[in-house]
């Protein structure tokens, strides 16, 4: 593990300066034309560093990048996404620049430092040797921040070839990898009522506005924050003017669960939802568009790996949970195992001080190739010899 980590601080700089190159390349989600340009730099990033790139065309997103390294039957999927949740322009109003072991800039946290260090890290492997007859896929995915809703089945297609998947989003505070994701849906109430003059036939009417206010009041009482499940409201609208009974008003909630069996029994409350006041109709569609990451068996597993690795860099590596998601939702639901947060430590994701830290770099990147090593190794799983497959 010494001579993994001795390569990855000898190349500090080119660490840097490759995320600086792809931050200065902006790329927000919904900006195809941008986004590709990323792509370009990244390809040509990788391909120097010794990966076959193939580029995978999204006719409404960004071109999805899947850069191949090594050959064999037993393969390792490290997953990360270069689109961003900042505009074209931000750069200006928020420039590159370092602060002593930080670095700051739209897109360095989440996630440009993390496919960085994904991509130095398959550089270590093949600097030492460690990936003969072994494969590894680095996929950079365009469209992370909306929903993945043009690269999931690629990203599930790899997932189900891979013994194990590491996705390198930004690390939770103090460098913690995530074992837990909860399950992120969105759901659409739209309730219809009856128009009337407010003033002169206010009875004649049936108004979809209360009738809106008691879903949200009921689909609120769902929310259980010491089990770790949200409902939040978070877009109303309805309405034309004070003086006419509405028709029609709509609320887009966001709900957040831990389990899977707290998002079936979360979508089956939603569907069950009836109208409260006479004349009125209720309709809900959506749902959870990511599954939750669940500290399963297998997680726990390579966790303990990545921690036994850690502890031969000479550091510790504790765990946790958030509520947020991330491809890696998709992948630890097909019973893959998956760990989280193995990128960038730093601070300010989707936020104007967003920062990393320079002095965790090369050590991340170290940590990422050794565990990819002992993954392939099948160590520290009791009765698995080396060369075992971690799924049977």
């Amino acid at each position: 593990m010494q001579q993994l980590l001795a390569f990855c601080e000898s190349q500090r700089d080119w660490l840097l300066e490759t995320i600086e190159l792809l931050a200065r390349v902006e790329s927000p989600s919904t900006d195809k034309a941008a986004v590709d340009r990323c792509g370009r730099v990244l390809t040509d990033r990788l391909r120097a560093a010794g990966l076959r790139v193939t580029t995978v065309p999204s006719p409404t997103m960004g071109d999805h990048l899947l850069a191949e390294l090594g050959d064999g039957d037993r393969q390792v999927l490290l997953l990360g996404h270069f689109d961003t949740v900042w505009p074209v322009g931000q750069l200006e109003r928020m420039p590159l620049r370092r602060d002593g072991n930080l670095l700051y800039g739209p897109g360095v946290f989440d996630m440009k430092a993390g496919l960085s260090i994904a991509t130095l890290a398959l550089r270590a492997l093949v600097e030492t040797g460690r990936l003969a007859g072994h494969r590894a896929v680095l996929l950079c995915t365009t469209d992370e921040e909306v929903g993945s809703r043009t690269s999931r089945a690629l990203i599930e297609e790899q997932a189900r070839r891979s013994e194990a998947v590491l996705v390198l989003e930004p690390s939770l505070p103090g460098g913690a990898v995530k074992t837990r994701r909860k399950g992120c849906g969105d759901f659409d109430i739209v309730a219809t009522g009856v128009s009337a003059h407010a003033g002169i036939d206010p009875g004649k009417g049936a108004n979809a506005i209360h009738e809106l206010a008691h879903q949200i009041v009921a689909v609120e009482r769902l929310q259980d924050l010491d089990r770790g499940i949200s409902v939040n409201a978070g877009i109303v609208a309805g309405g034309t003017r004070t003086n006419v009974i509405p028709e029609r008003a709509t609320a887009r909630v966001d709900v957040r669960a831990p389990t899977l069996e707290d998002a079936s029994r979360l979508e089956a409350a939603f569907r069950a939802l009836t109208p409260r006041l006479a004349g009125t109709a209720v309709a809900v569609s959506g749902g959870f568009n990511r599954p939750p990451l669940e500290r399963n068996a297998g997680v726990a597993r390579l966790y303990e790996w990545a921690r036994g690795v850690a502890r031969e860099l000479g550091r510790d590596l504790p765990e946790g949970g958030t509520g947020g998601g991330s491809d890696g939702n998709f992948t630890a639901a097909l019973g893959v195992p998956t760990l989280d947060g193995l990128g960038a430590v730093g601070d300010g994701a989707h936020a104007l001080h967003e920062h990393v830290d320079l002095d965790w770099l090369p050590w991340r990147a170290a940590l990422v190739a050794g565990l990819i090593t002992r993954i392939f190794d099948g160590a520290g799983e009791r009765g698995t010899t080396p060369g075992r497959p971690m799924r049977e």
